[in-house]
């Protein structure tokens, strides 16, 4: 959208913040890049230009505005959502892949040249992998530095930076002032929090309808590595340095985010795993734009806008769960895999509630037993190959792959039709066109609602929601009395 010019005045005169994240607008006067609602007074036309990152921004020499705080918008919808190779790029990036194993690690995990993948990157961003990588440094420096009162030198090292020097002057660089300043300026509103506990805010595109996003989660938990507790949703989480707890609550203009974990260097992946979860960096304006076109879901649009679709925070876990899930309720598939957590998963220590482990790994399951399942045979068949091709790494299930590739990996497996491959592609992978017409909720749903009965009739008249049928689920599945879509008394 950045070089739609016109289009970007338009919105910077209006200062609306349908367009934060979208692109930024960067200030030749002043050396300053804003997100397009800034409260500050518009400048002159002939003095903006204009972004599709903060990276870029930041790679031409600009730093962020004090006022409106741009580092701190949700993320690109566009990148949330496309399939290509900038948009797998830019999820592994967020997930803290360029950190861990630099930029050949990440080409390797998108299967093109360091050389390629740096091109693209710059062609479409503005920016090359390692300059999008310090942005997000800075990002998470500058929310360690405002939260917590941990040593300077911890902060550095667990954003990322490889010095006390880089870490400095990238601070400065990028938000104009040094980091005991912002700490500064940050403690007279902080809040007092638990040692070890990060408190955080998750901002969203409004609208944001937490019902079946909170209620689905809460629903499903599987005891001891979820719960609903005082108006939270809290699990366990498995990160690439160790593991942590979260409890995410939602605001009306934001949500609430309580993270302790075992290895601070896991903040930022812990951070974009959340948002994940949530799909906070959905654009809820253009989704609900399109699906109120039907007739049919236009009064289900309007009467809740802003849903969100429920994912998850490890694909691989999903995927699992989902063959657990199988043609049972949800009350029986959550008992299915509590019992495989108490058998298989890894203990934790959580001081503020009630969870007790990890969700099992592929690796700790490739031993597994099936005798030891209470599953029919051919779904013990099912998950022990699933396991199997997981811990091998014939079937990979991260932000950076390729969603048709999975697709059909997965469709290879024995016992995994199209309806376990396109959940696992609409909560595991996050496919926004993700779509299940054989799905019983949803054909009681669209019967209901005069919409057609059969599965082929009902992916027929489905074309008119894509790009964003994983959306129109939600609003179907929605209109059923079931705990998944209210949140929790």
């Amino acid at each position: 959208m950045h070089t739609d010019t016109e289009r970007c005045r338009r919105a910077v005169r209006s200062r609306d913040a349908r367009f934060d994240g979208w692109f930024y607008v960067a200030v030749t006067t002043t050396g300053i890049y804003c997100r397009p609602s800034c409260p500050v007074a518009p400048p002159k036309p002939e003095n903006m230009t204009f972004h599709p990152s903060a990276a870029s921004a930041q790679e031409a020499g600009f730093r962020a505005c004090k006022r409106c705080r741009p580092d701190a918008v949700p993320g690109s919808p566009e990148w949330d959502a496309r399939a290509d190779l900038t948009a797998r790029a830019v999820r592994l990036i967020a997930d803290g892949v360029v950190d861990r194993h630099g930029v050949t690690g990440l080409a390797a995990r998108l299967g093109y040249s360091a050389r390629q993948v740096e091109r693209q990157l710059t062609a479409e961003l503005g920016a090359g992998p390692l300059a999008l990588a310090r942005a997000q440094r800075a990002r998470t420096a500058r929310l360690l530095i405002e939260t917590t009162t941990l040593p300077m030198a911890e902060v550095a090292f667990a954003a990322g930076f490889a010095s006390i020097r880089s870490f400095n002057d990238t601070v400065r660089t990028v938000f104009a002032l040094p980091p005991g300043e912002l700490r500064s300026r940050a403690a007279r509103n902080r809040q007092a929090v638990p040692t070890g506990v990060l408190s955080l805010r998750l901002p969203f595109r409004a609208p944001l309808c937490p019902d079946n996003l909170f209620g689905h989660l809460a629903a499903t938990a599987v005891p001891g590595v979820e719960e609903w507790r005082d108006g939270a949703y809290r699990r366990t989480l498995r990160l690439p340095y160790g593991h942590g707890t979260v409890a995410l609550r939602p605001r009306p203009d934001y949500v609430e985010c309580r993270l302790s974990l075992t290895d601070l260097r896991d903040l930022t992946g812990a951070i974009a795993r959340c948002r994940r979860m949530l799909d906070l960096d959905a654009d809820p304006e253009a989704v609900d734009e399109l699906l109120a076109g039907d007739p049919v879901l236009a009064p289900l649009v309007a009467k809740a806008p802003g849903r969100r679709v429920p994912r998850t925070v490890d694909a691989e876990e999903f995927a699992l769960r989902a063959v657990l899930g199988q043609q049972v309720s949800t009350a029986a598939a959550r008992t299915h895999a509590g019992r495989l957590v108490v058998a298989h998963g890894e203990r934790v220590v959580d001081t503020e509630g009630g969870l007790t482990h990890l969700f099992p790994s592929p690796d700790a399951l490739a031993g597994l037993d099936p005798e030891t399942l209470a599953l029919p045979r051919t779904r013990r068949a099912t998950f022990t190959s699933l396991v199997a091709a997981l811990a091998a790494g014939e079937v990979r299930l991260d932000v950076g792959e390729d969603r048709e590739a999975v697709r059909a990996r997965l469709a290879a497996l024995p016992g995994i039709g199209p309806w376990t491959v396109e959940c696992v592609a609409m909560r595991g992978l996050g496919d926004p066109d993700a779509f299940v017409p054989t799905d019983l909720g949803l054909r009681r749903a669209a019967a209901g609602l005069g919409l057609p009965g059969t599965p082929a009739a009902l992916v027929r008249h489905a074309e008119r929601w894509r790009p964003w049928r994983a959306y129109a689920v939600q609003y179907l599945w929605a209109t059923d009395d079931h705990p998944v879509n209210r949140l929790p008394a």
